[in-house]
């Protein structure tokens, strides 16, 4: 898997830059998670930082183009984004972090 960065666009009252992504692939679409660690490796940032919320592939294509939120920190992620977002990125949420502790 091979990952391009089309974009970046810096958000500094969030906290994090909005980046545009082309990923390159051999077999099936790649997992989100997946995509996330590579991305994440790329930027050289915590996968916890960074959130995709959107992949698209064309029918027969080997290419994805996705778009992915990446925050200066795991704790700006939690405060800003949504739930289900966070639930599909498997970035545990600060009340959740707690219960599974106890």
């Amino acid at each position: 898997m091979e990952i391009d960065i089309i974009e970046e666009d810096e958000n500094p009252m969030l906290h994090r830059t909005d980046v545009r992504f082309e990923v390159v692939h051999e077999e099936a679409t790649p997992s989100r998670l997946s995509v996330r660690d590579s991305l994440a490796a790329t930027l050289n940032k915590d996968a916890e930082e960074v959130v995709i919320h959107k992949l698209d592939t064309k029918f027969g294509m080997r290419k994805t183009i996705g778009y992915a939120k990446v925050y200066e920190s795991p704790e700006h992620a939690r405060d800003v984004e949504q739930d289900h977002m966070l639930e599909r990125n498997k970035i545990v949420a600060d009340g959740e972090e707690e219960a599974e502790e106890a």
